[in-house]
């Protein structure tokens, strides 16, 4: 049931961008992010030690406000202590939707995430939702 709705809202996302993507291709980053560019998403990589470097092709930002495009979605990699920084950045770039992978939850960034207007989804994988409505 929650993964038709989770199917549904990744079908009004054009642009992700992965905090904690990782160029390592044994790393769940790196595979998910594969994934949905091959699902047809335009995927901006996120993590200053490997800025400026390609991960599948993409150049590799610093963080979330170098990248010059309009972001829909921030899909977020990195350990839970880190998330409230990442909701404050994403709501500076006008962000959609804020979206952790499994595992990752921070209760103070999301209901600041979603006071400031941004759909919040937590300890959830994309690649596995797609995977399931495929089925």
């Amino acid at each position: 049931m929650i993964s038709k709705k989770l199917t549904s809202l990744l079908k009004t996302v054009k642009t992700i961008a992965i905090v904690g993507a990782s160029s390592n291709q044994e790393r769940d980053s790196y595979k998910v992010m594969e994934f949905l560019i091959n699902s047809g998403y335009k995927v901006f990589p996120v993590n200053p030690t490997e800025t400026n470097k390609m991960i599948l092709n993409q150049k590799c930002y610093s963080n979330l406000n170098d990248i010059q495009e309009k972001i829909d979605m921030v899909d977020v990699f990195r350990s839970s202590k880190y998330v409230f920084d990442i909701a404050k950045e994403a709501v500076s770039i006008n962000a959609s939707i804020l979206w952790t992978q499994e595992g990752v939850i921070d209760d103070n960034a999301s209901d600041f995430a979603k006071k400031e207007g941004l759909i919040v989804i937590m300890n959830e994988c994309p690649k596995k939702i797609l995977e399931e409505s495929f089925k």
